[in-house]
């Protein structure tokens, strides 16, 4: 299995700050064992590594990992609980899942 975790870089040159947060998350949890390969979406340069796998999987936010297994399509996640869920097979809160999905969509809200 191919794991690709990919981060960005705005377009005034910033990092990031979501990426940052799952970098420390999954330093601290030793996750970062199980990535194969960090690529940089960089606003700056659409053919920047992590731009073009956006484009291919047309991924709009970042972080994202795609995780590849041999003869199957690839798996993309945008939220960093359910890729520790489903593909690290580690215990999540549900309640960090949906604090995550809220943070990351703007247009959702309690009801």
């Amino acid at each position: 299995m191919k794991i690709t975790f990919v981060k960005k870089i705005h377009a005034d040159g910033t990092a990031c700050k979501k990426c940052a947060d799952v970098i420390a998350k999954m330093e601290s949890a030793g996750q970062m064992a199980h990535i194969s390969e960090v690529l940089i979406a960089d606003e700056r340069d659409e053919k920047s590594p992590g731009m073009l796998l956006a484009q291919q999987y047309q991924v709009e936010r970042a972080p994202f990992f795609v995780v590849e297994k041999e003869g199957e399509e690839a798996l993309i996640y945008t939220v960093y609980m359910k890729f520790v869920k489903d593909v690290l097979d580690q215990k999540t809160e549900e309640s960090e899942e949906l604090k995550e999905i809220m943070e990351s969509n703007d247009d959702l809200d309690f009801l």
